[in-house]
């Protein structure tokens, strides 16, 4: 038989195997939140939405993942495919984060389910053995019971019925052993399909049937109208029409009781078919009509959810993108402050670093100064100190000469006498005596020291004026000490005459003016 349910329908359905394969209360609150879902969407989804934001910020992440689960059902019920994968793969991430692994390969489950309705098949068939491969390494019987039941529907779809037979044979021995009856139910409705599919109606009944007594020991009396359905439409192939009338017409009422127009519709359409294969026609009719207005009443209804839960989303988007732009308002000005901050902090510490600069220039400064002060005050004494041995030395040198001089001049008197005896020893002391007035060591010495005192007058003495005699830088020296002339002339030994010949030479040797002074000239100098 070819089947179509709902998406609705089939989210239901899959809403109990999803709690027992978890292992969590089926009437927690994410649960209780899920349930009203077909009739409500929209106020489900709002409702999971609040309760994962309040999850989140209670640092509860599972309760949060299990939420974005149900949501994400929400939108693959409605058909939001894009939607529904992103909160699918959140809540994957959150589950394998925290290492809990029946809920992760519930997930992927859903996100198997999710890839084969897209027509992506490789993709949902990896999702399933993933999932299987989560659930064996927990030991969850009734979760590789749920996963080799869609294993088995995927290999059905492909009309690979010997590898479906055996997945599905597979999770009703799991359900078994988990002695899980409700699960089974659903097993024994697959394989109903299976045979159904391969014209075996008999076996086909009986799965059937055995899952109809299951559904009706739990009470689940939705998902036993599809089965109902099925009972009716193996009837009809099989001939037994009028036998068939009851059956389609019992999913019918449960259907309507319910409010389950998918059920109602196809309950309409498999007794109007009935109808038309024993010739009532206008019967065939009324019922064939009564489904085209399910339908019209569930394309409307649909609509309605579509637009509200579009709504809600827009809202939630909305929402969400303020929040996020009043975060990142609070992340800039945050980010201003610290920035603001830490330029303060960087300005008071490029200050402080300046005048710590300062403060240390000023004290190098100011040491420089004391050290070139406290130099300028040793040069100073020192240049004192060769003055005064220069002054001493020169009249020194003065007095000696002075003593000389008058020392010749008395022996020179004792030479013109007429004394034979003792004239040749005078003469020989007089030349004595001449020889050494002008000695070349005194005179070294005391130019040794007017170098020191005067060094930057030698240099640029030396530097302008290379050709001078030792005599020329004599008297120049001399001159340097403001010295009268009758003391040059008895330190260079010679007579004032002799020393005004020798100053007119010095200054036609050196070029300067008339008018100029020799003293002027070497104090400029």
């Amino acid at each position: 038989m070819k089947r179509c349910l709902p998406f609705l329908i089939l989210y239901l359905l899959l809403l109990p195997l999803f709690t027992r394969a978890t292992g969590e209360p089926g009437e927690g609150p994410v649960t209780l939140t899920a349930k009203p879902a077909r009739q409500s969407p929209d106020s489900a989804f709002l409702a999971l939405r609040k309760m994962q934001e309040t999850a989140m910020a209670n640092g509860d992440e599972l309760t949060a993942g299990k939420c974005l689960q149900q949501m994400g059902k929400i939108c693959f019920t409605l058909g939001h495919y894009a939607k529904s994968l992103e909160y699918y793969q959140q809540a994957a991430i959150i589950f394998g984060t925290h290492q809990h692994k029946s809920q992760e390969a519930a997930v992927l489950n859903n996100m198997g389910e999710l890839y084969y309705r897209n027509i992506n098949k490789k993709a949902a068939k990896a999702h399933y053995d993933k999932a299987l491969q989560l659930y064996r390494q927990t030991n969850d019987k009734s979760g590789m019971a749920a996963t080799y039941g869609y294993i088995g529907h995927y290999y059905e779809k492909q009309s690979q019925y010997d590898s479906a037979w055996y997945f599905q044979q597979l999770a009703l021995t799991q359900y078994q052993n988990a002695k899980d009856t409700l699960g089974m139910a659903g097993i024994y409705e697959n394989l109903g399909t299976i045979h159904e599919d391969l014209a075996k109606y008999d076996t086909a009944l009986a799965c059937f049937r055995t899952a109809l007594q299951l559904y009706d020991l739990h009470h689940e009396h939705l998902a036993g109208i599809a089965v109902i359905n099925n009972i009716g439409d193996i009837l009809r192939k099989t001939g037994a029409y009028k036998q068939s009338m009851p059956y389609s017409k019992e999913a019918m009422t449960i259907a309507r009781h319910t409010n389950n127009k998918y059920q109602e519709a196809a309950a309409c359409k498999d007794i109007a078919k009935a109808f038309n294969l024993i010739g009532q026609h206008d019967s065939a009719y009324y019922y064939m009509e009564w489904s085209r207005k399910c339908l019209l009443e569930i394309y409307s209804a649909e609509n309605n959810q579509q637009m509200n839960f579009l709504q809600i989303i827009y809202d939630t988007n909305k929402k969400n993108d303020e929040i996020m732009q009043l975060e990142n308002s609070h992340h800039i000005n945050r980010i201003i402050y610290i920035s603001v901050g830490i330029v303060v902090v960087l300005l008071i510490l490029l200050c402080l670093l300046t005048i710590s600069r300062q403060k240390l220039k000023i004290s190098q400064a100011q040491a420089m100064s004391e050290r070139n002060a406290e130099l300028n005050r040793i040069q100073k004494d020192q240049l004192e100190l060769k003055s005064k041995q220069l002054a001493t030395h020169t009249l020194d040198v003065i007095q000696r000469n002075q003593f000389l001089d008058e020392l010749r001049n008395t022996l020179s008197g004792m030479v013109q006498e007429d004394k034979r005896d003792q004239k040749k020893q005078l003469q020989q002391l007089v030349l004595k005596i001449n020889q050494n007035v002008n000695h070349e060591k005194q005179w070294k010495d005391f130019t040794g020291i007017f170098e020191q005192v005067h060094q930057v007058f030698f240099d640029k003495l030396n530097a302008l004026y290379s050709d001078l005699t030792n005599n020329d830088i004599k008297l120049l020296a001399l001159h340097k000490m403001n010295m009268d002339s009758k003391d040059m002339a008895t330190i260079l030994g010679i007579s004032p005459d002799s020393l005004r010949v020798a100053r007119y030479r010095l200054r036609k040797k050196l070029n300067i003016p008339e008018g100029d002074t020799l003293s002027t000239f070497v104090q400029t100098l």
